[in-house]
């Protein structure tokens, strides 16, 4: 069924949600997965254009990724991380697209109204950019999402 599964994380418990159903998925299809977090900060956005080092915040979000990719292996699920920086809709699509990934599954935080519309959700525009299919699984835990 699936081969390659991107996982898009941003650091939050919406990451529980997935990775759980993820890890189940990945191991009924024999998937290896690949973690991969957006960075947005100053220096990740401007990161290769300007030959920068890591910043603080690109180095915790490496050592998130690599100890998630540790918690799948425990669980005899193939896994690599990858740390982006840039536009994430546009970063997880080329992902995807680099990694032969035939899936991305994104955890999600349900409509937050004038949000959504001022700055639009990454999964809205992942669905838009891609054509690896993408399976959206909400994050039921988070008191701020609307049906």
């Amino acid at each position: 069924m699936y081969r390659r599964i991107l996982v898009p994380l941003e650091h939050s418990r919406t990451d529980r949600c997935i990775l759980g159903h993820v890890a189940q998925l990945a191991a009924h299809c024999g998937a290896s997965v690949v973690l991969i977090h957006v960075a947005d900060g100053w220096v990740a956005r401007s990161f290769r254009e300007l030959d920068l080092r890591e910043s603080e915040e690109m180095r915790r979000d490496r050592a998130y990724l690599e100890a998630e990719c540790e918690a799948l292996a425990a669980a005899g699920i193939a896994a690599d991380a990858v740390l982006a920086g840039g536009d994430p809709a546009k970063e997880i699509c080329a992902a995807a697209e680099r990694e032969g990934c035939d899936l991305i599954a994104m955890g999600t935080h349900g409509h937050r109204f004038l949000a959504d519309v001022v700055y639009g959700s990454v999964a809205n525009g992942v669905r838009h950019l891609t054509r690896v299919p993408v399976l959206l699984l909400r994050d039921t835990s988070d008191p701020g999402a609307v049906a």
